[in-house]
């Protein structure tokens, strides 16, 4: 049975947000709002929640998973960033942005792509989320909160709670979402003297991007 924190959207309680960080440290998966939509989120560490989270969206190995970074910097930790990428980056964080870059070594391998070895990164500009980023002090592994059988994301905590409140240690609820998707853009290529290409447009403005 899974825990339900009812938190302010602009001031959240600290007390209920460690509470649930305590949660994440002990293997939890748990249900958190964006600035797209709910999304399940995990400590990056831990093979056994990462698996059970893939295993509750019922993706593998080659579906990408986020890290959800507080900023810039930490972004810059778990990914390989030149300058070009870090001044697209600077214009569009915080935001809802999902940029998939080259993973560093700080990245384990089973959570990057297989492949491509790459890795989908965002700093949200959420403050609830934000709050838990930085009660958690890392970088939290996420990906969108789709139920299988379902095509959009969720973004009723209520609903979220009766569809999976035997799956997650806790959902957090601080109401509605946008709910509308990130714009994913990937920015390998931009290492290798190319431009940035947009596999999804959503929220995030194209145009702060140049792409627009």
């Amino acid at each position: 049975m899974s825990q339900f924190f009812e938190v302010h959207p602009d001031n959240p309680q600290a007390r209920l947000l460690k509470q649930a960080v305590a949660l994440l440290q002990k293997g939890g998966v748990l249900a958190v709002p964006t600035d797209s939509s709910y999304a399940l989120v995990c400590h990056l560490d831990d093979k056994a929640a990462a698996d059970r989270l893939r295993r509750i969206r019922q993706v593998d190995d080659k579906h990408h998973l986020t890290l959800l970074c507080r900023d810039l910097s930490e972004l810059a930790n778990y990914a390989r960033v030149d300058n070009r990428q870090y001044r697209l980056l600077k214009s569009a964080t915080p935001g809802a942005y999902t940029f998939v870059l080259e993973a560093s070594k700080e990245v384990p391998r089973r959570v990057s792509h297989p492949s491509r070895k790459t890795i989908g990164l965002r700093v949200p500009e959420h403050r609830v989320l934000q709050a838990l980023l930085s009660f958690h002090d890392a970088p939290l592994l996420a990906t969108t909160l789709i139920a299988p059988d379902e095509a959009e994301a969720m973004n009723d905590p209520h609903e979220i709670r009766e569809r999976f409140e035997h799956e997650l240690a806790a959902i957090i609820d601080a109401g509605a979402c946008p709910l509308e998707p990130t714009t994913v853009v990937d920015l390998v290529p931009m290492g290798q003297g190319e431009e940035p290409v947009l596999l999804r447009a959503g929220r995030g403005s194209l145009r702060v991007l140049g792409l627009g």
